[in-house]
Formats: structure tokens, sequence, C-alpha cells
């Protein structure tokens, strides 16, 4: 029994291979199947589009606390960016020959330009040129490492150093040792 014959049996009246029924696009009778796809098609977005909507609705409705915190943050934070960036002072150099020098660094080096040190004194005291250095780089507010970096030495030098300076002064701390210094016309 062949294909054709056993379509025939069941009632099929689809045509086989051999026999094509007319183009769909030259038969003005029937739809084109063009226009249908693209209208389900436009149909099928819209429905997908107004689900997404939906959805988003009811995840701002039902999140909002978060996604505004979130907003509120998210300024906060550009805001202090900002703020932080044009408010930010440059750090003041402390190293000698920096091109970057403070204005007060300036300012104290030119009045230190015009004093004499009490080299009499100096002398009477014990203090020698290193440790001087070490005194005026103190009362500049340097830290020991600082000076060390300032004077090309080690840091264990410029504590050996204040550490002779203290007990030539007969100084307990630095802010003491400074102030005695100026006091005995050492440094400005």
């Amino acid at each position: 029994m062949s294909r054709s014959d056993g379509l025939r049996i069941l009632g099929a009246s689809t045509p086989l291979s051999g026999d094509r029924s007319p183009d769909f696009e030259t038969d003005p009778g029937k739809p084109r199947v063009h226009k249908t796809v693209i209208v389900y098609g436009l149909l099928g977005g819209t429905l997908i589009a107004a689900l997404k909507l939906v959805e988003y609705r009811f995840l701002v409705v039902g999140h909002s606390l978060e996604i505004y915190a979130g907003i509120v943050a998210a300024v906060f934070a550009a805001l202090g960016i900002w703020l932080g960036m044009r408010l930010k002072v440059p750090p003041q150099s402390t190293v000698a020959g920096d091109t970057g020098m403070a204005v007060e660094d300036g300012m104290r080096r030119a009045h230190a330009q015009h004093f004499e040190c009490d080299a009499a004194r100096q002398q009477a005291l014990g203090i020698t040129p290193r440790e001087l250095e070490i005194l005026e780089a103190m009362a500049d507010g340097l830290s020991n490492r600082e000076i060390a970096a300032r004077l090309f030495v080690s840091e264990n030098t410029v504590k050996t150093h204040a550490a002779r300076v203290f007990d030539k002064l007969s100084a307990k701390r630095r802010t003491q040792a400074v102030q005695l210094a100026k006091q005995h016309g050492l440094i400005a």
C-alpha cells in the first residue's frame, strides 16, 4: 500500500508532493501570512512590555525604601567625593630643596637669615653645629624621620643628637628644648 492510498483511506484531502496548491501570495482568497506574523509579534511584544511594567511597579512598591535609600546614599557619596576634591589642602613640603615649599616655612627661613646665633652661648653649652641643625629642625616641627631625610642621616643618628641636646639644655621634651634654645639665642 502506498502513501497516497493510506491518505485517501483516512480521508485526507491534502495534496501530495506532485500536487501543489497555488502559492499563498498569488492566491487572492487567502490572507497574507506576513501580516499575520507581524500582528501577532506586535501583540506579543506589547503583552511582554505590559507584564514588565507591572513587574517593575511591584518591584518599586515592594522595595521602595531600599531604592530611595540607595539613591540618597549615591547622591551623598558623590557630593562627598566632590567636596573632598574641592576642599583638599595640598600637603606642605618639609624636605629641603623641594619646590613645593610652604609659605610659612619660607617666612621662617627669611626670618632665620637675619638671625645671628649666639656663638659664645653655643660654645659654652657645648652644642655642635650638627646638634644645632637638629634643634632648628625640631623648631620647624619636623619628626625624627623627617629630620633624618632633610639632613641625609639615619633616624638613630637624629635620636642620638636630640638626646645630647636635651642633656646640654637640661630639657625633658622637644618643645622645652626648642623654648630653651630660643631663650639662649641659639635659634630664631
